[in-house]
């Protein structure tokens, strides 16, 4: 069974993202898909911006590639919510205060600029669950 889907305009894909703080970005290693939880925040032109060890597996994957990034919301109860998606390149700077949780580490800010928006809202299924 398909759920009831509406799409949403890119301004409320937009507000949607910026009431969440993790989500997941989607990109390829060795021409397999990876798909890796991430703490976010939008910035002032909509980009997502991602901060991870510069060292790190996705910092070398994603610099430069095309990747996609989703967050949503969803009631485990009946599958209202949303989830809306960001497709567009990555690009890779070092950050301006370099920090760790056990002192100083080379870390990295990862901006996802958006080419494409997407989003859907779910609307409550009808189905009773035992």
């Amino acid at each position: 069974m398909t759920p009831d889907t509406t799409p949403l305009d890119g301004r409320e894909c937009r507000r949607l993202l910026a009431g969440l703080s993790v989500g997941r970005v989607v990109y390829t290693v060795g021409a397999l898909p990876a798909v890796r939880p991430a703490r976010y925040r939008l910035g002032a032109d909509g980009s997502v911006l991602l901060s991870t060890a510069a060292e790190s597996e996705l910092v070398r994957a994603v610099s430069g590639a095309l990747v996609a990034f989703e967050a949503g919301e969803l009631d485990a109860a009946d599958g209202a919510g949303w989830s809306v998606t960001v497709l567009g390149r990555a690009d890779v700077t070092p950050d301006r205060t370099p920090t760790g949780p056990t002192g100083p580490a080379e870390t990295v800010t990862v901006r996802i600029l958006p080419e494409l928006v997407s989003g859907r809202l779910f609307a409550p299924s009808h189905v009773v669950r035992r």
